[in-house]
């Protein structure tokens, strides 16, 4: 069976913006190719860098750590919940919106949820890298994470800049973030390229590295589409 791999995630690069406001990440040598070349034998020669960055750089997963002081943290996540998983891709209708940004519970009617990973498309990540990416973004309701808790998804990802609405009326409130993290529903943020998934039928995978004590991380978000 012929199959194609869509990948999902932003590149990450020195000076990189994911988040406005969080630092861009620095990318230096520790061991350039030139100092390499007297350690090792003739024709031998390797680079080393190093890179500073804040765990919410590019396309990232947030688990419950991120949000609960002794909630699972990177290494702690099973892996049968990141790899692999049977996705629906929910495409934001401009005409549902709650207030032409919120995701409401209406959008997720009619899709088998239970055990998928959960793709919110609403185009935004064409603004990535942008100053439009972090003002008026989309965003996912209260209503609709209780909706997806209680479908027993186990995954939920969107293309914006945040999966909760990040404007000064929002008042701090983070209730996809509370619910989903609390229900162990991952978080992964920042995706792109969502318009090449069909609606059902790919399969997604977004797995960090086990890093103890951490709570969120870059990750390789990809779908694999029959």
């Amino acid at each position: 069976m012929t199959t194609r791999i869509v990948d999902l995630s932003h590149r990450i690069r020195a000076g990189l913006v994911t988040y406005p406001g969080l630092p861009a990440p620095e990318i230096t040598p520790h061991l350039t190719r030139a100092q390499s070349r007297s350690r090792y034998a003739p024709g031998t020669e390797f680079e080393m860098d190093i890179i500073t960055m804040i765990g919410n750089t590019g396309t990232y997963l947030d688990s419950p750590f991120h949000r609960y002081e002794g909630g699972d943290d990177l290494a702690a996540l099973d892996l049968a919940t990141l790899v692999d998983l049977p996705t629906v891709v929910v495409r934001a209708d401009p005409a549902t919106l709650v207030d032409g940004r919120g995701i409401p519970a209406s959008a997720l009617a009619g899709h088998a949820l239970a055990g998928a990973a959960v793709l919110l498309d609403t185009g935004w990540s064409r603004h990535f890298g942008t100053p439009a990416y972090g003002v008026r973004a989309p965003y996912l309701t209260a209503e609709a994470t209780a909706a997806l808790i209680d479908s027993g998804a186990a995954l939920v990802g969107i293309d914006s800049v945040n999966i909760d609405d990040t404007e000064p009326e929002a008042a701090g409130e983070r209730p996809a973030h509370s619910g989903l993290l609390a229900a162990g529903i991952h978080v992964v943020e920042h995706l792109t390229g969502l318009a090449a998934l069909p609606a059902t039928g790919a399969r997604f995978t977004a797995a960090p590295p086990a890093v103890e004590g951490f709570g969120t991380f870059p990750v390789r978000a990809f779908a694999i589409v029959p």
